[in-house]
């Protein structure tokens, strides 16, 4: 009876703490909305606009409050989900903040320190190849099928693969990213596989995986790994990069004649998609890779004004993504199909109808197999009509006119082709039973393939010149093939073609030394100490054996070496004297002059987005008429700097790219808009030359230096503030408060107002370098092909 008296208050404290904790762990998550003070439904204006207010009301340097940068730091992650419109979509969805974090409830800011429950908890794949997850298993990869299937598929498609083992625990927090990538990549026609390292270390250690979980793509038989955190975006771009960089051309206005009308010079028929979107969609890139071999891909944004004159030519639909096929008639689309929504089978379907120009050249045994493929049963004949010609202009005719003919055949068991007989001289040789191998007059020539080793049946129809007679002549023969297949008389062991586009040998070996030191420098940067151990003591020893050569040299030499060189070094010393500040850098630099490249859309990626973790980049922003005078100056102010190998040095052309240089400045409104002076600067147009910018493009922040001078007096730069980081103000007033001192100086004040705006820079590489610059993080890198307009 007492224990039973105990029992109820002890049960009814459980009750109350399980309540008590549900309540705890059942707060709210951050409402970015209610962050912002906006609806689910405001415009993307609208929240940029709350952003924007708020940012300046709550930013630290000019709020007080104790709660300020908390709040300012909540405001801004708050924007960052909202602008983004798919992160958005999964908050509206999820509720989820972070798209990093595969567990949705977790407080913003706040890590608990219990385990969160749910049902992937008491579902560990541990130690049973059974109870492995059944998505996961019809991904499964072996030794073999790896070789045999994948390295050959790969070089029509990527293929992403996950590592994993039965006792990993971090893989199982990527499995829910993981799904959900696969789920979208395989519908776009991504190959997935998953190995296993308990039951295929065979496979993994000839992928180079040695530890779990890793994530690595394979293309054309290379593996590359996956060396960022697990997110669907990350994932997404690191699928995108496999691919070549140069597989979809864009076109607009200007050239689409100059697109279109290579077919002849690369033997390809060729594709335009025409869709909204600014990037080229990734199920469109994939379908070029997949198809490279056969077709040339354009893509063309309808949303330029420099497309307009081609959608109209072509009568394009702007509500759906529309794709159309051209093959020797530039001015007529062979195909077109438009939908909605391009699904990988209709894009494969319509790509597979028209891999083949009407009358296609012979370029390589390849072609000429799928072309002409050998005889297999007796209702499956396929005949190959070919001109044997030349290239030269003399030719033209005859050749436009086999082009007329075969265009308008209708029947499936014939194809058309020709052949230059200059570049394909063994196989000429053979059809026109030509014993000189003398060139002689363009000839047609029918022919059945009967196998694999080059056997074929054949016969001469007629010299043709394009008349009228050679097409009667031909037209008769065609059907008397179609009745009595036996009009082939003559036989023969055809050669194995020349490939006309194969590139020298020189070419090949410097791709194929790029590949492999890329490979290595990559296995370099992110393999672990332990891996490195054989490499790191080869390293050494070298150094340590040249280190040894070095002292015996320097001990072996003659005691009047050692009397004369402290001689010489007094020298050195007085003729470095007069060298001025630059011989006081405590790190002299590498190199002997500063190398500055242009940012432009083809070095955007390399020079920002795809900057190694650590590294950075300098951009200067300039004007086509301040680009001499600011590069000097930049060149002068960075020159002791050149000797770290973290640093990159490049330009920005305002001229070109002001847009981008707006949208990036948009994000640092603390830097521009909290300390402008007066609301009047902000109706006024910012001049941004002389401004520099120190890019990490890894971590997504920037730190920004403006011009302090920007006067004509040479003697008053001692009073200026240091006021690139602080936003210190531009001293042009000096103009009207001081009039010149010299009239007789060589350049105008202009020119020595641009000089004099990277008179501090050198103060301020000094304090980026220490890291004591304020940093802006943006959430995303704006992209630079925008075009901007002429004014």
């Amino acid at each position: 009876m007492a224990r039973s008296k105990l029992s109820l208050p002890l049960a009814i404290v459980v009750v109350l703490h399980v309540l008590l904790a549900g309540h705890v762990y059942a707060e709210p998550e951050m409402d970015p909305y209610k962050i912002l003070g906006v609806t689910k439904r405001a415009s993307q204006a609208e929240i940029k606009k709350f952003y924007k207010r708020l940012a300046k009301e709550w930013h630290p340097d000019k709020n007080k409050d104790p709660g300020a940068e908390d709040m300012f730091i909540k405001i801004t992650k708050s924007y960052e989900i909202l602008s983004n419109e798919e992160k958005r979509a999964n908050y509206d969805r999820y509720g989820q903040m972070d798209d990093t974090q595969p567990y949705g409830n977790t407080h913003y800011g706040h890590r608990h320190d219990s385990f969160y429950f749910d049902e992937s908890f008491f579902n560990f794949p541990f130690n049973s190849k059974n109870h492995r997850d059944f998505a996961d298993s019809k991904y499964t990869l072996h030794f073999n099928q790896y070789v045999n299937d994948v390295v050959p598929d790969s070089y029509k498609r990527p293929y992403l693969i996950k590592i994993t083992s039965d006792w990993c625990f971090s893989c199982i927090h990527i499995e829910p990213v993981w799904k959900e990538v696969v789920q979208e990549m395989e519908s776009l026609g991504v190959g997935v596989g998953v190995v296993d390292v308990g039951y295929e270390r065979r496979l993994a250690n000839h992928l180079g995986a040695h530890r779990t979980p890793s994530i690595l793509g394979v293309i054309n038989g290379k593996v590359t790994f996956f060396h960022y955190a697990v997110a669907k975006e990350h994932l997404r771009q690191f699928v995108e990069d496999l691919l070549p960089q140069r597989l979809v051309e864009r076109v607009t206005d200007k050239n689409d004649l100059q697109f279109l009308n290579s077919w002849h010079e690369l033997n390809k028929p060729h594709v335009l998609l025409f869709d909204q979107v600014p990037a080229v969609p990734l199920l469109y890139k994939l379908a070029a890779f997949a198809y490279k071999d056969y077709l040339q891909f354009g893509y063309v944004d309808q949303g330029l004004s420099e497309t307009a004159n081609l959608q109209k030519q072509f009568n394009i639909n702007t509500y759906a993504p529309t794709m159309l096929v051209f093959k020797e008639n530039i001015d007529k689309p062979a195909d077109i199909i438009q939908a909605k929504g391009m699904k990988k089978q209709i894009i494969d379907e319509f790509m597979s109808n028209n891999k083949f120009l009407l009358a296609p050249r012979l370029v390589n045994q390849k072609l000429f197999d799928e072309l002409c493929p050998v005889k297999q049963f007796h209702r499956r004949r396929k005949y190959c009509v070919l001109l044997i010609t030349g290239d030269e202009e003399i030719f033209s005719f005859g050749n436009q006119a086999f082009l007329s003919f075969a265009s308008t055949n209708t029947r499936e068991v014939v194809r058309f082709a020709y052949v230059y007989q200059r570049l394909q001289q063994p196989l000429c040789d053979i059809l026109t039973q030509n014993k000189d191998s003398v060139q002689s007059q363009p000839q047609v020539v029918i022919l059945e393939r009967r196998n694999a080793a080059g056997k074929a049946f054949f016969k001469p129809v007629t010299a043709w010149n394009g008349s009228e007679e050679d097409k009667q002549c031909l037209q008769e023969e065609l059907e008397r093939l179609q009745k009595d297949p036996s009009i082939l008389i003559h036989d023969a062991m055809l050669p194995e073609l020349n490939n006309e586009f194969a590139s020298m040998f020189i070419i090949r070996w410097i791709y194929a030394s790029y590949d492999y030191l890329s490979e290595v420098i990559d296995d370099i940067l992110h393999n672990n100490w332990r891996e490195m151990m054989p490499l790191l003591s080869l390293i050494f020893s070298a150094l340590f054996i040249l280190f040894g050569t070095v002292v015996i040299q320097a001990f072996s030499d003659s005691s009047d070496d050692k009397q004369t060189k402290p001689k010489a070094k007094d020298g050195t010393k007085a003729e470095n004297g007069s060298s001025g500040s630059s011989s006081t850098s405590s790190r002299p630099p590498k190199k002997n002059f500063v190398e500055v490249t242009e940012l432009t859309d083809i070095t955007y990626m390399s020079n920002l987005v795809k900057l190694r973790p650590g590294h950075m980049n300098i951009v200067l922003v300039l004007t086509d008429a301040s680009k001499n005078i600011l590069l000097s100056k930049f060149a002068k102010e960075v020159y002791s700097f050149t000797g770290s190998l973290t640093l990159h040095f490049s330009f920005l052309n305002l001229d070109k790219h002001s847009e981008w240089m707006n949208t990036l400045l948009e994000y640092t409104q603390d830097a521009m808009q909290i300390d402008a002076d007066d609301d009047e600067g902000a109706n006024r147009k910012m001049d941004y030359t002389g401004y520099v910018l120190a890019l990490n493009g890894h971590k997504k922040y920037l730190c920004l230096f403006k011009p302090v001078y920007t006067g004509e007096d040479l003697d008053s730069k001692s009073s200026e503030d240091e006021g690139a980081a602080s936003g210190g103000r531009s001293r042009s007033r000096s103009r009207d408060d001081h009039p010149p001192r010299k009239s007789n100086r060589a350049r105008s004040i202009s020119t020595l107002q641009i000089h004099h705006k990277l008179d501090r820079l050198g103060l301020w590489m000094e304090r980026l370098m220490e890291g004591t610059l304020p940093r802006y993080y943006i959430p995303a890198w704006p992209g630079l092909d925008k075009i901007t307009p002429n004014k």
